[in-house]
C-alpha cells in the first residue's frame, strides 16, 4: 500500500565538504510539486535536483549535475520507500571535493530516501464516489454513520423528500455501507457508484 507524508521534512547531509538539504513534502499534483520545488529552491547553491511522483505522473531534474546522477536517484528513493503524491527536493553546496557519478548517485539517493525514512507518513487509501438519495426521516441516522465507513459528504442537495448526498469512501468499505444502509432504510436508498 503506498504512502504520502502527513507533514514536510527535511534531512541534512554533509558528504566530502559538500552540504546537502533534502526537503520532502505531500503534494497532490504535478503543478504543486513544481511550486513546492520553485518555492524552496536555493537558487545560491551550486545544484537543486528534484523528483516527485503523483499517481502516473512523475518528474526528475538533475539541474546540471551528470545525467542520471541526482534526479532519477531521488525518485528511486521515492519509489523504493514506496510512497506517492510525494516531492523531494535535495540541494547541494558543492564542497570542492568530485565526489563522482556513482557517490553523487548515492549522495542525492541517500538523502532523499532518509529524509522520506524520518517524515510521519500516512497510508493513501483509494477513494470512490458514491451518491444516493436520503429521505428526511433517514437522514440524522445515515450521517451518524458515515464515520463507520470512513465516508466523506462532498455534496448535498436537499428535495422535498430528503437529500442527495455525494459521498467518497474507500473502496473496500463499499460493500459494508451499501448493505447497512439497505438494512437501515428497509431498502429504500441505493448507494450507486458513478457512473451508474
Amino acid at each position: 500500500m503506498p504512502f504520502t507524508l502527513q507533514t514536510p521534512c527535511d534531512y541534512h547531509e554533509e558528504i566530502r565538504k559538500s552540504r546537502f538539504l533534502a526537503l520532502a513534502a505531500p503534494v497532490e499534483s504535478a503543478e504543486q510539486a513544481l511550486a513546492f520545488i520553485e518555492q524552496h529552491s536555493d537558487h545560491s547553491a551550486s545544484h537543486n535536483c528534484w523528483a516527485f511522483k503523483c499517481g502516473s505522473q512523475y518528474r526528475f531534474n538533475d539541474d546540471g549535475e551528470p545525467g542520471g546522477t541526482a534526479g532519477r536517484p531521488i525518485l528511486a528513493a521515492i519509489e523504493g520507500q514506496d510512497c506517492d503524491r510525494v516531492v523531494v527536493l535535495v540541494i547541494r553546496w558543492y564542497g570542492g571535493i568530485q565526489l563522482g557519478t556513482g557517490g553523487l548517485a548515492r549522495a542525492y539517493g541517500g538523502s532523499a530516501a532518509k529524509c522520506l525514512q524520518g517524515g510521519a507518513r500516512v497510508e493513501l487509501i483509494e477513494r470512490i464516489q458514491a451518491r444516493c438519495h436520503v429521505p428526511f426521516a433517514e437522514l440524522a441516522r445515515v450521517k451518524a454513520r458515515l464515520g463507520d465507513w470512513q465516508a466523506v459528504v462532498q455534496q448535498e442537495c436537499f428535495d422535498e423528500t430528503g437529500a442527495d448526498l455525494v459521498l467518497t469512501l474507500p473502496s473496500h468499505a463499499l460493500d459494508q455501507a451499501r448493505q447497512q444502509l439497505t438494512d437501515l432504510s428497509r431498502g429504500q436508498i441505493q448507494l450507486r457508484t458513478q457512473p451508474d
